[in-house]
């Protein structure tokens, strides 16, 4: 039985498969740990509320061009070296990021970050299906379900040590370590998948066929609102609480890392779930939950018990919608690295709107504001994917 299960560990899809999970926990560690240490990061650069939130709006900058260019990159080189590189790269920022006393050099080191996460997203999606096919469901669910298990733990990393002077610089520096190693492994993982495709006729001639823009565009902005939700409520939750006076420090950093906790378990839970349920089911079970969690945290806006409440289901409730809306998306298009790019903007173009629009608002007419615009954007999540299903050719393609 042993033998069995290490040469099960030791096939090359499955090294490949924990190769692009270790990126995605680091990823999400490296995206959630900002929330938290926005007041931090504020006083180390002498800048406002309105003025730190500008990270968000510089992280999908780079994350946008990074995705626009990686797509055609994937198509045409080998993608571990590419993602070990960008990966390496993502370290040296983390460990710049608390240091530098200047905002606009915080504003470029993030760019730069973004950027190449923009790889990194692009190619372990991309990558994933490339690697399992018509059955990469349950392993996409896998893979964003380390994303939450990365954002989940950088809350809880930083209130360990938000209680030290400067303790905040020690959690970007131990993930620049991790990130460091994540990267030095991808680099020499060998055996990068490639784009394959059916025999079958029909298949192949869409592969090779123009991009069904309409398509491809709906799925993006089904990303892109349901990414704006994500990292607006993940980014500024312990805003939110804190100024509202619902929460201390401490407990607004727990507040978010039970955000992101709840997240994580939805996403384990989303793994099996995908085995039995269509995405479809799934994306519309999980959107329907989100907006009842809102209505039911409005209502109760004064309450910090709701807020809990509120941070745990809606955290829960998110958790499979981008890998099934995306496990949708590959069953209805002929994936290639340029395609993947496309969809992806949404993503990267969701975390640069709406988390940016709230620092705005937070300023000017108060923090309650931000989970008025987290419904507003779900509900276009909705509406997305609606047209996204009413889009969707009768026959569809291949995966592999």
């Amino acid at each position: 039985m042993l033998e069995k299960i290490h040469t099960f560990i030791n096939t090359d899809v499955i090294r490949r498969t924990f190769g692009y999970y270790l990126l995605f926990i680091c990823l999400g560690l490296s995206l959630a740990i900002t929330g938290p240490t926005l007041p931090a990061l504020a006083g180390q650069t002498h800048s406002s509320l309105a003025g730190i939130g500008l990270l968000f709006l510089a992280g999908a900058i780079g994350n946008t061009l990074g995705t626009f260019i990686s797509g055609r990159v994937f198509d045409r080189l080998n993608g571990h070296p590419v993602m070990g590189v960008a990966e390496l790269f993502v370290a040296v920022m983390l460990f710049l990021i608390p240091l530098t006393p200047w905002f606009w050099v915080l504003l470029v080191i993030v760019v730069c970050q973004g950027f190449a996460g923009g790889f990194i997203n692009t190619g372990a999606n991309t990558l994933l299906v490339w690697t399992h096919g018509k059955k990469v469901g349950p392993f996409m669910n896998g893979l964003h379900f380390s994303f939450g298990l990365g954002a989940f733990l950088a809350p809880f990393l930083v209130a360990q040590v938000i209680g030290i002077d400067g303790g905040y610089r020690l959690a970007y520096w131990a993930l620049s370590a991790v990130t460091l190693l994540v990267g030095l492994r991808m680099v020499t993982l060998k055996g990068s998948p490639q784009p394959t495709h059916s025999t079958n006729g029909e298949t192949a001639k869409a592969a090779r066929g123009p991009i069904p823009y309409p398509l491809v565009i709906t799925a993006m902005l089904f990303l892109f609102f349901y990414v704006g939700s994500e990292i607006t409520f993940g980014g500024w939750v312990y805003t939110y609480a804190v100024t509202l006076k619902l929460a201390s420090a401490a407990g607004a950093a727990y507040l978010t890392s039970a955000f992101w906790l709840a997240f994580t378990i939805g996403r384990l839970i989303s793994i099996p779930a995908a085995t039995r349920f269509t995405p479809k089911q799934v994306v519309l079970v999980a959107l329907f939950g989100c907006i009842s969690v809102l209505t039911l945290g409005i209502l109760f806006s004064g309450s910090s018990r709701a807020l809990w409440m509120m941070a745990v289901g809606l955290g829960f409730c998110m958790a499979p919608i981008w890998p099934s809306g995306f496990t949708l998306a590959g069953q209805s298009i002929a994936l290639t690295g340029r395609v993947s790019g496309i969809i992806l903007l949404g993503d990267s173009l969701g975390g640069m709107i709406l988390p940016t629009l709230v620092g705005k608002v937070i300023e000017s007419s108060g923090p309650q504001f931000m989970v008025y615009l987290v419904f507003g954007s779900l509900l276009l999540n909705l509406l997305a994917f609606t047209a996204l299903l009413r889009l969707r050719p009768s026959k569809m393609p291949s995966s592999s």
